[in-house]
């Protein structure tokens, strides 16, 4: 076989290949080209919407702080994590924690760039059962009234 079959036979199944990765039906190499190169676009459409989705879920959950609370044996541990610290957060929560009936056992805080807590909160004894969920909305909405 001389190179310029091998050459020929290459292309082909290269065409072929761009065919089948395309679903083309096209026979001939222009039309499969021109199929190819809409797919391409359509994927260029695609990447962009997600791009732009993420970049959306970035910057909402960027702006919202996250919240976790695990449930311990008498109490609660706390965590709270944003990208921003803004003057009062610290106090707001503290209030949260008041407002709830839970004693601050151990606290972790940092207030510099961003706004990090761990915290232990334990039930009082003449409180009722608390729910975590019920921790994390309340410590959410103190968040939410400060901003």
């Amino acid at each position: 076989m001389s190179s310029r079959d091998r050459k020929k036979a290459a292309l082909q199944h290269k065409l072929q290949q761009l065919r089948a990765v395309t679903n083309s039906s096209a026979l001939n190499r222009a039309s499969i080209i021109v199929d190819a190169s809409k797919h391409i676009e359509e994927l260029k459409h695609k990447v962009e919407g997600v791009n732009t989705e993420l970049e959306n879920t970035e910057s909402s959950s960027s702006q919202l702080p996250m919240v976790s609370v695990e449930t311990l044996e008498r109490g609660f541990l706390i965590n709270v994590f944003s990208e921003r610290n803004c003057p009062g957060m610290l106090v707001a929560i503290l209030e949260a924690f008041e407002e709830l009936g839970l004693d601050v056992l151990d606290a972790r805080v940092s207030c510099e760039d961003t706004f990090q807590l761990e915290a232990v909160g334990g039930e009082s004894e003449d409180n009722e059962s608390i729910d975590a969920q019920v921790v994390k909305q309340t410590v959410l909405q103190a968040i939410r009234n400060i901003e």
